[in-house]
């Protein structure tokens, strides 16, 4: 099951377009839900709690139903699937089989007997700027392991995008945004030696690398798509 969360499906449909490439590249069936659902992170950021508990709860009652794999794609909405949903609903069997079947994409992949990164990322650089949500609820190790098995030489940005959702584009943010970003990804994608790539799954941080650098970032399904082999080009 690919979460279709709502940044992906409104603002940037070609990551999970990218998604459904790379996973039925690696042998799966993709679905997604029927309706349209919503794990309620905009609500959570904003302390309307009633809401987010309505709606994550209708979200978990259909992916618990689902009995599969879910695989989200952007990190602070997997998140909340992770973690946020046993704290708003309860430690309910079905937040508890929910958070155990939502991985990220690398996770799943990592975890997929037989599955290799496509060949034409060996020898690539990039830069890495991994969601603070990934980082902290998830943990961005497998995400780190794939990378290297796919021969990305990395530099992983230790540090935040400063963007942090709805913060940094309310009044009286804006320049603690800005200085935030200032610590560590605008000096890492302005530096001389700077790879082209910047991998980037969340869409905070690549709407403030936009925004603030100029430069558009991947999310690591579309770098994978990138590096797949036509189904009609293979041998």
């Amino acid at each position: 099951m690919l979460w279709v969360d709502t940044f992906t499906d409104l603002f940037a449909p070609q990551v999970g377009i990218a998604a459904v490439a790379v996973l039925e590249d690696a042998g799966y069936s993709v679905a997604i839900p029927e309706r349209a659902l919503c794990c309620g992170l905009t609500w959570i950021s904003t302390g309307q709690l009633g809401t987010a508990r309505r709606l994550l709860g209708r979200s978990v009652a259909a992916l618990a139903a689902a009995d599969m794999p879910v695989v989200g794609l952007e990190p602070s909405c997997t998140a909340v699937f992770r973690g946020d949903a046993a704290e708003l609903l309860g430690r309910t069997p079905e937040a508890s089989a929910v958070a155990a079947a939502t991985r990220t994409l690398a996770e799943l992949l990592m975890d997929t007997e037989g599955w290799r990164p496509p060949p034409g990322l060996d020898g690539m650089s990039a830069i890495v700027q991994p969601h603070c949500h990934h980082r902290a609820v998830m943990g961005f190790s497998a995400d780190q392991a794939l990378l290297e098995r796919a021969g990305v030489r990395t530099r992983t940005i230790d540090g935040c995008c400063g963007l942090a959702g709805n913060f940094g584009v309310e009044r009286g943010h804006y320049d603690v945004s800005v200085a935030v970003a200032g610590t560590a990804l605008l000096p890492a994608v302005h530096a001389e030696d700077a790879p082209e790539t910047v991998l980037t799954d969340g869409f905070s941080c690549r709407t403030q690398l936009g925004d603030l650098a100029h430069k558009t970032g991947l999310h690591l399904a579309e770098l994978l798509s990138l590096a797949i082999t036509p189904p009609g080009s293979r041998s």
